[in-house]
This record gives C-alpha cells, sequence and structure tokens, in this order.
C-alpha cells in the first residue's frame, strides 16, 4: 500500500465532518457524571445500543453508586448479562462504585488521573467523560476513531495513543470533542471496518485508503483485462 502522505488537507476533511454530521453527539444515554461512567465502562467490546438497553433498566433500579454496593459481583453480572466481558465488568464497577462512596463522596471525579485510578477505567474511558460530562477538551481514541484516522491520514500509528497524540496535534483543541463524535459517526456509517463505502463517501476525494483502494481496484481490473 502506498505511503501515507505528509501533507493532509486537514481543513477540509474537518469541514466536511462537520458538514456530514452536524448533531453528532455521544449515543450513549446518561443523565449525569456518573451513569456516563457507568455506561462508558459498560461500552468495551459491545455497542452503543446494547449497553443503552441494558443501562434503561439498570440505572432505574440502581441511580448512585452507593446503590450499587447492595449488590455481590454475581448479582450485578446478571442486570449485565446481554454485555461482553460481563463478569469482568460487574467487579470493576463494584469496585470503582466503592472508591466514588468512600473517596469522592459518591461524586465522579473531574479529574484525568483520578479517573484513570478507577477500575476498569482507561484512557479512552476518562477521555469520554472529561469530555462529555465536564467539557474538558478531549479525543478519545476508540476502535472508530483509530481506524477512520489513520485512513484518512490524520494519524500514522497502529497504537490508539499515539494516534490520539498525532490527532492532538493536527486538529485544533477547541474541536477535539466535537471531531471524536464526529469520526465515531463516520465509522459506523460508512467508514466500516470491513467493508467501507468508500464510493459513496464524500471524504474520498482527501481519502489516503480510499483513493489507494481504488487505485488498487483500477490495477486489478487491468491486468484482468490484459490475461
Amino acid at each position: 500500500m502506498a505511503e501515507k502522505p505528509k501533507r493532509v488537507p486537514v481543513r477540509r476533511i474537518l469541514d466536511t465532518l462537520a458538514e456530514l454530521y452536524p448533531d453528532a453527539h455521544c449515543e450513549l444515554e446518561y443523565r449525569n457524571p456518573f451513569e456516563l461512567l457507568i455506561a462508558t465502562i459498560l461500552s468495551a467490546q459491545s455497542t452503543d445500543r446494547q449497553v443503552n438497553i441494558v443501562t434503561r433498566g439498570l440505572f432505574q433500579k440502581f441511580p448512585r453508586p452507593e446503590d450499587f454496593l447492595d449488590l455481590t459481583p454475581d448479582e450485578l453480572a446478571e442486570h449485565i448479562r446481554g454485555l461482553g466481558l460481563f463478569r469482568n465488568k460487574s467487579r470493576n464497577i463494584l469496585e470503582t462504585c466503592r472508591i466514588l462512596v468512600e473517596q469522592y463522596g459518591g461524586e465522579v471525579p473531574g479529574d484525568r488521573e483520578k479517573l484513570e485510578a478507577l477500575p476498569g477505567v482507561g484512557r479512552k474511558t476518562a477521555n469520554v467523560v472529561l469530555s462529555n460530562a465536564f467539557g474538558v477538551p478531549a479525543l478519545a481514541v476508540d476502535t472508530h476513531v483509530h481506524r477512520v484516522a489513520n485512513r484518512l491520514a490524520l494519524a500514522d500509528s497502529k497504537d490508539p495513543l499515539e494516534t490520539e497524540r498525532q490527532l492532538m496535534k493536527r486538529v485544533p483543541k477547541n474541536e477535539w470533542s466535537i471531531t471524536h463524535h464526529r469520526i465515531i459517526w463516520h465509522g459506523r456509517r460508512v467508514c466500516n471496518a470491513r467493508s467501507p463505502r468508500c464510493t459513496e463517501c464524500r471524504l474520498l476525494p482527501v481519502c489516503w485508503y480510499g483513493k489507494t483502494q481504488a487505485q488498487a481496484s483500477r490495477a486489478l481490473t487491468n491486468r484482468k483485462a490484459k490475461s
């Protein structure tokens, strides 16, 4: 595959994403920082749609971290059984709730270091919570953001953390949070992992991956025609 270009039309890409997804937002359902934190922990290896189905009933029964502490790990696991890694998530959520109650008065801290110290919370989850619940500029890199950013040559890395660093350098800080949502929406709706709809994509003229795929397809067609 051809090397990625050193000069990328970042502004054009961001503006096109803004035109495509003017209403992009977090698709996890939540009413406060605590619900967003739990929903984001649950979203690992699960879709937002699956998580929302589970959390609608879960948060109605257990709206506060104190309420979760009445459950055993096995009991909570039954409530979230429809999600991937539900047993590990159950243990992490209960331990996180215990820490929130004992150390933070039942409130979610708006501090990255404190968030990442919670069980089941990594950098991506912390970024989601900081960005959406506290309005802190952040670029959470999930599988969609990692894939699409690298296809558009906004990043050139196999490591999500490095992809985040490169995006933070290229995207204006005041656009980090909304760009995160727009890239996710594009990844879910057009730039799928296995069957990206490149020919329908408005970003194709500025997409390194799409143009490379088109060139490869034309070369293959020409070889077949000559054989």
